[in-house]
């Protein structure tokens, strides 16, 4: 189990051993992304999670960038295969997933229904709790790196998880 946050260097993970007794096994990603809006700034989050135990399995946190593409999906999928090996990837009909997917030797399909539908959900799950926050902790720095942001995800992911 890991939360998947861009720290500057790497990808931050959890210590696997500390969440043994929740670690379940993983069948497929459900993978999408969306815009959010902190302080002044937009930024992409990107989220992965196991269907059939609705765990977010991984968070990417960037700045805004003009648009999604295939090798920040590439970069977001390697860290997932990284931790949690290879296994499909059910996605929304980006372009930029198949050609990810393929480049990463994964399995990639459109998510059905019920897939669309976890996503969906844990993706406004996620959006309602990051709007509250940033209305009561807003950033007034410039050029702001996001780390109060990236920790609070990290309880965030971790508190779901443990649900």
């Amino acid at each position: 189990m890991f939360s998947l946050l861009k720290n500057g260097t790497g990808f931050k993970s959890i210590d696997p051993q500390k969440m043994k007794s929740i670690r379940r096994r993983i069948l497929e990603y459900v993978i999408d992304e969306t815009m959010l809006k902190i302080g002044s700034e937009y930024i992409w989050l990107w989220v992965a999670t196991e269907p059939e135990n609705r765990q977010i399995l991984a968070l990417l946190l960037l700045k805004i960038s003009k648009e999604r593409n295939m090798f920040v999906a590439e970069r977001f999928l390697s860290g997932l295969i990284r931790i949690h090996g290879r296994q499909p990837g059910s996605t929304d009909g980006g372009t930029w997933y198949p050609m990810a997917c393929r480049f990463l030797k994964l399995k990639h399909h459109i998510h059905s229904p019920y897939e669309k539908s976890i996503i969906e959900r844990t993706m406004q799950y996620i959006k309602d709790r990051t709007e509250s926050f940033d209305d009561y902790f807003p950033c007034r720095q410039k050029n702001c790196k996001l780390k109060h942001v990236r920790n609070w995800m990290n309880m965030f992911v971790d508190y779901h998880n443990k649900r």
